[in-house]
């Protein structure tokens, strides 16, 4: 055990804290705050990680943490890039198409167009031999006698009947245009994402107006994620890395809230129903933030 275990482990049971006490307070697992005391910083995620675990357990303490870092600067591991884990990407391949295949590929749409246009020519040039041969089997008769036209008193009845018929037709058509019009159109509410609170790290958001109630977060660099249930059941805990595993996405339609701790709010984007949350506190003041979004059904 170090030095700075031993300090930490003093100050906790002066304030008779139990590591199960401490966790719930910091929401850092325990196994995590037993290597701190015992100085076993290779259980955990990386370096960045070590310092800001032993930074959220002197604050919890009610220690000053840049006392700590100064007093035991040569206990606790700086932070590096190297430290980073490595994640093992997915690559996704792709066949790459040989040269003789681009040209047949190149060759393809010229055949298709040549058969067009002969195809063109020789349906133009059918009718024009078809046309041709009606005419000159079939010569004009000019003594045909005309043919006269009687306009009867029932063709007139009928011609007046389809005036009248289009006439109403038209008359419909004017009313149901008014009736459009006059109808107003009710447009659903847009969902809303509202910061209705924010205190030191802490920031608390209602979402209304929405079916459904899913959480996606999303890593730009590395950074540690829990996302908890109204029960405070954990539906996801652990890393994301945008060189690993970059996103995770839980469905929480069922529930009235969800407590999310984010380890590095400045790598992490927080999708909900695809709408994406703006941090009421700037990711750059503070790095590890606890997000809590309150979801309200539409029926109430």
């Amino acid at each position: 055990m170090t030095e700075l275990g031993n300090r930490l482990k003093e100050a906790r049971l002066a304030k008779g804290l139990s590591l199960e006490d401490l966790q719930s307070i910091t929401k850092i697992q325990k196994r995590y705050l037993v290597g701190i005391e015992e100085g076993n910083y290779s259980s955990m995620p990386g370096n960045f990680y070590v310092r800001a675990f032993v930074k959220q357990y002197a604050e919890a303490l009610q220690l000053n943490p840049d006392e700590i870092f100064e007093t035991y600067k040569d206990e606790i591991p700086a932070t590096h890039n190297d430290d980073l884990p490595e994640k093992l990407s997915r690559v996704k391949t792709r066949k790459t198409v040989t040269e003789s295949s681009s040209k047949i590929f190149d060759i393809i749409p010229k055949i298709l167009i040549g058969i067009f246009v002969i195809g063109a020519a020789g349906l133009l040039y059918y009718f024009i031999v078809t046309n041709v041969g009606n005419n000159a089997n079939n010569p004009p008769n000019e003594e045909n006698e005309p043919v006269k036209f009687v306009q009867s008193d029932n063709l007139e009845k009928v011609d007046k009947t389809e005036k009248e018929l289009s006439k109403e037709e038209n008359v419909k058509k004017e009313e149901d245009k008014k009736t459009e019009k006059e109808t107003p159109v009710v447009e659903a509410p847009k969902q809303e994402l509202t910061a209705v609170q924010n205190r030191g790290k802490n920031s608390t958001y209602d979402l209304k107006n929405a079916d459904k109630f899913v959480v996606k977060l999303v890593s730009t660099g590395q950074t540690w994620v829990n996302i908890k249930n109204s029960s405070g059941v954990s539906k996801f805990q652990g890393l994301l890395s945008a060189t690993g595993t970059q996103s995770t996405e839980v469905d929480l339609t069922g529930e009235t809230k969800a407590d999310i701790v984010v380890g590095r709010a400045v790598d992490t984007e927080i999708y909900v129903n695809d709408q994406k949350l703006e941090y009421v506190i700037a990711p750059a003041d503070v790095v590890q933030q606890n997000i809590t979004i309150q979801y309200v059904p539409k029926n109430e």
